[in-house]
Order: structure tokens, then sequence, then C-alpha cells
């Protein structure tokens, strides 16, 4: 108990205030998406995501955006574990040569009708690991890909806009 008042008196506040002003643009377009989403869908989207490769900052902000400031939940956006429940699958970095046959059969295992979304400039044409001996290349090479995050990494917001506008088409 000590060590953590002295801690605390040492560092001082090392949180921020975050003000009203970014939850009004995630409110409007969480609403958005979800009425979107109700339309289409009649209920939840279901994604499952699959890395297949990154360097992790695409997943990290998949989870921001599930934290309580974005709640991708609350906007009619669930993650499943199983590919057996999905509508979409979500692919983040590019196809390494051991994540090859576990995407094949993720996809493989889905229910019809389903789509691929990738996230992040590595899914779209490798980026930075683009030529690398281990990499089989962009997910869309691979897999027929709907819909393409972009980004190093997209922020949360750019991936809900990102899913409205697909949805509106």
């Amino acid at each position: 108990m000590m060590n953590i008042l002295k801690n605390r008196i040492i560092k001082g506040v090392v949180a921020r205030h975050i003000g009203q002003e970014p939850f009004k643009e995630i409110e409007v377009a969480g609403l958005e998406l979800r009425s979107l989403i109700k339309k289409k869908f009649g209920r939840s989207l279901f994604i499952r995501e699959v890395d297949t490769g990154s360097c992790g900052a695409c997943e990290s902000e998949i989870i921001s955006a599930n934290n309580p400031i974005y709640d991708l939940q609350r906007f009619g956006i669930s993650f499943t574990a199983s590919p057996r429940h999905a509508d979409a699958l979500l692919v983040t970095g590019p196809v390494s040569k051991n994540m090859l046959t576990a995407l094949k059969k993720t996809y493989a295992a889905m229910p019809e009708p389903k789509f691929v979304i990738t996230c992040g400039d590595c899914a779209l044409d490798g980026g930075i690991f683009k030529g690398s001996y281990y990499v089989e290349g962009a997910v869309k090479d691979i897999l027929p890909v709907e819909l393409h995050i972009a980004g190093c990494p997209p922020s949360p917001l750019h991936i809900v806009k990102s899913l409205s506008a697909f949805l509106k088409r």
C-alpha cells in the first residue's frame, strides 16, 4: 500500500480527462451504423477476426473499438470465436505462410452469405512486410475481399465509419 501511495506522489496524475466532443462523433457514427446493420441483417453483425501475421497494431485498435468509449457491441457488432457463427471475416496483417491454411479453413467454415473485410495497410498489399520471404501476399490474392479499412492502424472511429459506408452500398 505504501508503494502505491509513494508512486502516486512521485508520478502525480497520469490520467487525462476526455471531453464530450469525441463522444458526439462516435455516437452519431455508431447510431447510423446500428440502423444500417438492423436494416441489412435484421440483427447484430457477427465478425470473426483473424490475425494472419500483423505487428499487432490493428488488433489493438480493434480491441479499443470494443472498450467502453467506443463499445461496438451497442451499435450491433459482435465478435465471435467461431467462424460458424460469423457473417464477416475481419483479417489483419499480411498472410504469412503459417496462416494461409488457417485463413482458408476459417473462410470455408463460415456460412453463406459471407464477406471479407481487411483492416490495415498490411492486409491490403503486405505493408512493411511486402516482399518478405515469409509472406504469401495480400488477403485479396487469396480471398474475395469486399471491404478494405485503410490505415496503419485505422482508428476505431475510422473502422466504424468505413463499415457504415460499406453497408450503405
